[in-house]
């Protein structure tokens, strides 16, 4: 009865814990959303009211919004192949689509018999947790190499920027510049510029070019430099000089990158500390008295998913917290 009580207790607990953490998550994703959601409004209340020019400046405005909206915004009309094209494009990684799903079906397959035979899963539960390592892990890989990816290209593209102001100030088209850029930068950045200039010889549009770009390349700086590149083309104006404050807006979007990893390393270093401290402690415990760790692990398995489950949280929790966009 006793037992009872406190089992009972232990799962009441638990569960409030799990809900603030649920709480905690949705607050912090949401509030972003709802702070801008208030800003937009606050804009629209304020070019509301005026006189014809007023309305007039607003109606541009609504042109250029909806301009920078469509930016790069196609995904509603690919597929599951588009994706993961564009997503093994973004990585990098010169695969084709039906070699990618077979290698995540031999992941989910090995995964599958792991489970089932060194026992640490039930049969009926590990398939699921196959399917799920067969499709996140290889997704996840996929992320990390575009992420470094996306960093090597925005590395040097302030400085390509500069190139390009330069070239059209001394008197250089546009496709020149960018074409300098293809040929004196590597890596990621003369690959993408090298991919404008061809499309550009092929006779496709600025506009379908972009397009492309931006879902090879879908990050914030790149997607200032399509949004400028085209209401350019479209209202006039002096590029150069467009470009250069661009260039400016990237360097301090870099500066202050910098400064948020300099001011968030000491939170990160502690959410390492205290992610591995408890599987340190199980190692010297494994290591001083086997037959005490071995109880956990036959009759208490399911603490050890509990307490899994939670760590997770909580390390998406800290990791939320100290990980956002500037």
């Amino acid at each position: 009865m006793d037992q009872t009580v406190i089992m009972l207790s232990i799962i009441i607990v638990l569960g409030f814990i799990f809900m603030a953490a649920l709480g905690s998550v949705v607050f912090i994703v949401m509030k972003p959303r709802i702070k801008m959601k208030k800003r937009i409004d606050a804009i629209g209340s304020l070019s509301s009211g005026g006189g014809v020019n007023a309305k007039a400046e607003s109606r541009r405005q609504k042109r250029i919004q909806d301009k920078v909206k469509n930016v790069g915004d196609a995904k509603k009309k690919e597929g599951l192949g588009d994706r993961i094209s564009y997503a093994l494009l973004r990585a990098g990684v010169q695969m084709e689509v039906s070699v990618f799903v077979i290698i995540c079906v031999v992941v989910g397959v090995v995964a599958t018999i792991f489970f089932l035979i060194s026992g640490i899963a039930n049969p009926l539960v590990a398939p699921a947790i196959g399917i799920a390592m067969g499709i996140g892990l290889p997704k996840l890989f996929l992320g990390i190499l575009a992420s470094r990816r996306q960093k090597d290209f925005t590395k040097h593209f302030a400085e390509a920027i500069d190139v390009i102001v330069r070239g059209i100030r001394s008197g250089l088209p546009v496709g020149e510049t960018l074409a300098i850029i293809s040929r004196e930068f590597t890596g990621p950045l003369g690959e993408e510029f090298t991919m404008i200039v061809e499309g550009q010889r092929l006779g496709m549009t600025i506009d379908e070019i972009l397009e492309r770009a931006l879902k090879r390349i879908p990050i914030p700086e790149f997607k200032f430099f399509a949004i400028v590149l085209q209401i350019q083309r479209q209202t006039g104006g002096n590029l150069a000089d467009t470009l250069e404050n661009l260039s400016d807006v990237l360097r301090d979007r870099k500066k202050l990158k910098d400064k948020i990893q300099a001011l968030s390393s000491e939170a990160k270093s502690s959410a390492m500390i205290i992610a591995s401290l408890p599987f340190a402690v199980l190692l010297m415990l494994s290591v001083v008295n086997p037959a005490y760790v071995g109880i956990l692990f036959n009759e208490g398995i399911h603490l050890i998913w509990i307490g899994l489950g939670m760590m997770a949280m909580g390390i998406a929790v800290m990791w939320k917290m100290i990980n956002f966009e500037v």
